[in-house]
């Protein structure tokens, strides 16, 4: 009899996972623009992503993993260590329902006018990781 109440849990399980999966990937994911800041030398790799949590979690990983697409900016990270970067979300882009719109222009303007801004500031910058998605 135990083994028939045990299928049941894991049919329940199962069932549950399933659900959870599936909201999980009908849940918009924030976008924007983002960066990975070198505090040190006050340098950074400035980009837009229709995923903020997966594109940082991925320039996170490749530089701790010593396989960053920037060697210069896994250079850095390699010599200076993780405790001199930031990894910052910027700006949120909310995006609109309409089933018609594109974020791509209004990702693209909102990383220009913190590239300008940034600038202005003094930041210097790696090559730029612009429309990451």
């Amino acid at each position: 009899m135990e083994e028939t109440h045990d299928n049941r849990e894991t049919q329940v399980t199962e069932i549950d996972r399933k659900t959870l999966t599936r909201e999980y990937k009908q849940t918009p994911r924030p976008a924007g623009i983002f960066r990975v800041r070198n505090i040190a030398l006050r340098r950074s790799l400035v980009g837009s992503s229709l995923n903020l949590p997966g594109i940082i979690n991925r320039h996170r990983f490749q530089l701790q993993s010593g396989l960053h697409a920037d060697r210069e900016l896994q250079r850095h990270w390699n010599e200076l260590g993780p405790q001199n970067f930031a990894f910052e979300v910027l700006d949120d882009l909310t995006l609109k329902k309409e089933p018609s719109y594109d974020p791509t222009d209004d990702l693209c303007a909102l990383l220009e006018m913190w590239i300008e801004k940034l600038a202005a500031s003094g930041e210097s910058f790696y090559g730029r990781a612009d429309k990451e998605r």
